[in-house]
């Protein structure tokens, strides 16, 4: 799932690391999409530890059918947030694993600027490298391939193994950090991934058999 529409992507600006706000378009994308969800049972939940993701992902919880309860727990100094006693009651908790490695791509000097006065301020072509080339960062940023080096590791490692195991995953994060992750699942060349688009609030379900091979995937809307 990428996050709904933010308050930065209404008024056309590069928003990367800077911690926005959805706006109410945004928060409507997201009710919306609980409601296409709220018949999916989640086994356990991911998302970065930026808000616009976040609450896009809480809004899709409050629709489901089947999650009452929820359990952050941050990646950093996990073990503090997970030091508890468990309870019956427990394993009624969705867990939600938050982690920067899923944070949208760094903008660098680009964050805050919007983009028409960057088109203007750079030029049409060095405007476009910088947004949809794979490996070509933007001023003090990072590129696609930079993005997909912190992205791919830790699906690999935090969650291809629940998908392998047959458990029904939910991933909120955005639309560069999402686009790594699918040039890797769905093995797609950096050409190909330069003219893919993810609108927001535009759910992606991906089925997977048990060695976590893509079988098939659905765009709902």
């Amino acid at each position: 799932m990428r996050h709904g529409q933010s308050v930065w992507n209404k008024q056309n600006r590069f928003t990367g690391w800077v911690d926005v706000s959805l706006s109410q378009e945004g928060m409507a994308e997201a009710t919306m999409t609980g409601k296409l969800l709220r018949e999916m049972r989640f086994d356990l939940a991911f998302t970065s530890l930026l808000l616009r993701a976040q609450d896009t992902l809480y809004e899709i919880l409050k629709q489901n059918l089947y999650c009452d309860q929820y359990m952050r727990i941050h990646e950093t100094r996990s073990e503090w947030y997970e030091h508890f006693t468990s309870t019956q009651a427990d394993l009624m908790e969705l867990k939600i694993y938050l982690s920067e490695k899923l944070n949208e791509r760094y903008y660098g000097d680009l964050q805050g600027k919007n983009k028409e006065a960057a088109r203007k301020e750079f030029g049409d072509e060095r405007v476009h490298l910088w947004r949809r080339s794979y490996d070509i960062p933007p001023p003090g940023g990072e590129s696609l391939e930079m993005t997909a080096l912190r992205v791919i590791p830790y699906y690999d490692t935090q969650i291809k193994p629940y998908l392998k195991k047959g458990a029904s995953v939910l991933v909120s994060a955005h639309g560069n950090s999402l686009r790594a992750l699918i040039m890797h699942l769905e093995r797609l060349t950096p050409d190909q991934i330069q003219a893919y688009e993810w609108p927001t609030g535009s759910p992606h379900v991906y089925h997977f058999d048990s060695h976590g091979r893509l079988q098939h995937k659905n765009v709902l809307s």
